[in-house]
């Protein structure tokens, strides 16, 4: 099923919808330049498909785009740039 990940300045997060029910997210807080995000939340029924990875790069591109840095202080996002590492140059401090 398509999905379409939305970036929510005004909430500090992103959503993927994935069918009907409630969407995938990551949150975080905006420090200046740099993106620390603290939490991706995945609902049970979207599950084992990829939503996280889809989620995660995809807010990964958008702080790239805007120039932001990231810290990763939620677990899934700090592995999902050590298997990915083609995203380290948006990490803050250049590294895990």
């Amino acid at each position: 099923m398509p999905h379409t990940t939305i970036h929510y300045p005004g909430k500090q997060r992103f959503e993927l919808k994935s069918g009907p029910g409630e969407p995938a997210i990551i949150s975080y807080r905006e420090l200046g330049d740099t993106m620390v995000i603290e939490h991706t939340f995945v609902p049970p029924a979207l599950r084992g498909k990829g939503i996280a990875a889809d989620l995660t790069h995809d807010a990964l591109l958008e702080a790239r785009r805007l120039g932001w840095k990231i810290v990763p202080d939620c677990s899934y996002v700090e592995t999902y740039i050590q298997r990915n590492p083609e995203f380290r140059d948006v990490l803050h401090g250049g590294g895990i």
